[in-house]
């Protein structure tokens, strides 16, 4: 009775929570900022055509898109937020030239009421909505049409080979001839200047921009609204109400105490052709995740020395838009690979029957998911290098997209290949499905959370090459998001309950009643949570207003995560044979902990709106991006790894010495990089957004100050140690198939 209320509960939630998600989708649809079909000016000369920005958008696509600056807040750390820069950098003209006109002196030479009297006279342009829906026309002044032109030019002496600008392409690690025709270069400021037309110019009919009056400047008036304030305090309310709900639940949850068996019970259990098989996926696993550790640690030195490493001219074969893109990438294949792994090793043990070529199925799948990696990570390298044309880029380079940036080709490829995962599954899942035993309701739930990793990747084929970048955005994030953090994370708390349930720690009654309420309370807050993504990407109000709510509940749960490591870390000292499967379980204890940390403490330090209006962008995010993204689900990734390969031959002893160095290496080397380098910088630059805006805090000059550079440098600490771990691990794997890592093979 007690678990149909809870699929009640689930069911409810799904149908809600994505009709609201749609809803608001379809408002912003409605709502996003318009293409005009040509920008002229009130003197009747035609500067851009709708379809230039459309191209240009293509264009920042091919160099990298948002793994080069920041677009709308969106993207890498290293060089500006582009909207916010030429923002800045057309409001400094105009103002300057409205000085010299009325005054004949520079505008900071002036007093501060003319100063301010100019300001008005700035904002009055720049803020009025002149997009004619009629005419499909936006008309801005001849004023306007000279600070565009300026931009422009600075732009193109930035992206091609201006020698003056040698030192600042350094900085931005943008390396020389980025874009090699002025053809691209000229589409490329189109775009830019659209984005931050949409950061400063009013929605019809509101006192409030396209971006919910980000980013930060006070030279246009941009402010945060009485909304965001509004939202903010709310979603702290809702945090600890939150809180204090699930503190209850968990004190009346303590009293649930479970006894691990004496003796393990899954001695003399046989492997099956097809979970034999799957041990190369983990081998590719701990490949990858070393490449994946090299390309951070270039991307990372990157931003102390530009474009070198250590005197190295690197970026001439390895630009920092590509080498940051495979580090991102590679990340999530490596984790992707392990838990679909995972998934198939344990589907033929949860019915006991291995279905007909299903070994066929695993190694077809193991080659497919190698030329997805191989040949999406070589079209990227070529879509940066600008040898593909903007249509072919976008099917075999590079998309721009952030955690999306393989081109459509290889995610279809790759949406197809989860096709084939979920199918694999669920023939070996079926069998157990039609009988009614006690642990039915949890492999249903398993069955769920299978369909959705297959499904809801395809999210990220609903935008098309030249679709609306806010509506791109939407979709983004349904993969990024609702697909990496919500579907991943249900498939997660499944597996383990069912490790432990097959282990015979928990009962499966008691795994499933636990899983069902704790997917229903991740997934009330983490469905339409996926608005706190989109507060500054050109939407309306209302999805700030959801996204601060339900973000707040999103953290609830994982405030709560320390319970969930003292009951793992008491589990893996409740028996003797227990002990052979310490480091899985220690692996489960540090996804806890950073759950509670990197997902909860530092997720809610950006997620409120009047924190993320002024920290969107900044280093603050990769604080929390390293220690979720790596922390929770890399760690988990590595656990899952670990726990199939103590189960693949569970009479042989485990060395002690390398895995151990590696967890603590890791964890230690995690926390350092962040603590001692990324945090401290990301607070810097806080500071100088509040202050200043955010183009200070990200500009050359603000990011180049010593102290700055040393904060950087100090990064080398934190990535060492974590480097080390990530080896001593790939060797520890390889060292059970060679022998070096087990204690009977001395």
């Amino acid at each position: 009775m007690k678990a149909k209320k809870l699929w009640l509960g689930f069911i409810a939630v799904m149908v809600i929570s994505f009709s609201v998600l749609l809803f608001y989708g379809n408002e912003i649809y409605r709502k996003a900022p318009p293409i005009p079909e040509k920008v002229m000016t009130t003197s009747g000369e035609v500067l851009f055509l709708g379809q230039d920005i459309k191209d240009g958008q293509n264009v920042w696509q091919s160099m990298g898109g948002q793994e080069l600056g920041t677009v709308w807040g969106h993207g890498a750390y290293q060089a500006p937020d582009w909207s916010a820069d030429w923002l800045h950098k057309e409001a400094v003209f105009m103002l300057n030239e409205l000085a010299n006109e009325s005054e004949g002196i520079p505008y900071d030479q002036l007093s501060e009421e003319k100063q301010a009297s100019l300001k008005i006279i700035l904002q009055k342009d720049l803020r009025k909505n002149t997009y004619d829906p009629e005419s499909k026309v936006l008309t801005i002044s001849d004023l306007r049409a000279k600070a565009i032109q300026s931009n422009s030019e600075f732009y193109a002496g930035l992206f091609t080979d201006n020698p003056d600008m040698a030192d600042l392409r350094d900085a931005y690690s943008i390396p020389e001839n980025t874009l090699k025709t002025e053809e691209r270069v000229r589409l490329l400021n189109s775009f830019f200047f659209w984005i931050s037309w949409a950061c400063v110019t009013e929605r019809p009919n509101k006192d409030i921009t396209y971006t919910n009056n980000w980013p930060a400047e006070e030279l246009v008036g941009n402010r945060p609204t009485g909304e965001l304030h509004l939202w903010t305090g709310f979603s702290v309310i809702i945090l600890l109400a939150g809180i204090g709900l699930m503190s209850i639940y968990y004190a009346r949850r303590r009293n649930e105490e479970e006894v691990a068996p004496k003796i393990f019970p899954l001695k003399g259990e046989k492997q099956t052709p097809s979970q034999k098989a799957t041990v190369k996926y983990f081998w590719v696993v701990s490949a990858l995740l070393l490449v994946q550790v090299i390309m951070g640690v270039i991307t990372a030195h990157y931003g102390v020395e530009g474009q070198a490493l250590y005197g190295i001219p690197l970026s001439d074969w390895l630009p920092y838009s590509v080498s940051r893109t495979w580090h991102v990438q590679i990340a999530i294949f490596w984790i992707a690979t392990s838990w679909l792994a995972t998934g198939l090793y344990y589907a033929p043990a949860i019915s006991g029957i291995e279905p007909k070529f299903q070994k066929l199925g695993v190694n077809f799948l193991f080659l497919a998911l190698l030329v997805i990696v191989v040949g999406s990570l070589a079209g990227q390298w070529m879509g940066v290098m600008q040898k593909l044309g903007l249509v072919t880029n976008f099917w075999f380079g590079h998309q721009g997209y952030e955690y999306v940036d393989l081109g459509r080709f290889w995610q279809i490829f790759l949406f197809v290949g989860l096709i084939i995962w979920l199918l694999l599954m669920g023939r070996a899942i079926y069998p157990a499905l039609k009988q009614k035993s006690e642990n039915r309701n949890l492999l249903i739930l398993f069955l769920i959370s299978t369909i959705a990793i297959a499904a809801f990747y395809g999210a990220g084929l609903m935008w098309g090459r030249q679709t609306n970048l806010a509506i791109a955005e939407y979709w983004r994030w349904w993969v990024v998001h609702l697909w990496v953090e919500g579907f991943f994370e249900v498939f997660a708390a499944v597996v383990v309950a069912f490790l432990f349930v097959r282990l015979e720690i928990i009962k499966a009654g008691t795994a499933t009643l636990a899983v069902l309420f704790s997917t229903i309370i991740f997934l009330s807050g983490g469905i339409l949570g996926t608005f706190h993504h989109l507060y500054f990407t050109g939407t309306p109000t209302a999805v700030m207003a959801l996204g601060a709510t339900f973000s707040a509940l999103e953290v609830v749960p994982l405030v709560l995560m320390g319970f969930e490591a003292f009951d793992n870390l008491k589990v893996s000292r409740s028996s003797e044979w227990i002990k052979a499967y310490k480091w899985p379980i220690y692996s489960f204890i540090a996804v806890a902990f950073w759950n509670l940390v990197g997902a909860g403490i530092f997720g809610f330090l950006i997620n409120p709106p009047t924190a993320l209006y002024y920290m969107q962008g900044l280093n603050t995010t990769p604080v929390h991006g390293h220690t979720a993204l790596f922390g929770v689900y890399g760690m988990l990734g590595i656990g899952l790894m670990l726990f199939v390969l103590r189960d693949m031959n569970k009479d042989v002893v485990w060395k002690d010495r390398w895995i151990k160095f590696a967890f603590w290496s890791i964890n230690i080397g995690l926390a350092a990089m962040v603590l001692i380098s990324v945090l401290p910088i990301g607070l810097a630059q806080t500071v100088a957004s509040v202050k200043e805006g955010l183009w200070w805090a990200r500009s050359a000059e603000f990011m180049q100050q010593p102290y700055l550079i040393t904060f950087k440098w100090l990064r080398v600490i934190g990535d060492t140690i974590f480097a080390l771990g990530t080896v001593a691990l790939a060797w520890f794997i390889f060292g059970l198939k060679f022998g070096w890592s087990l204690k009977n093979q001395e």
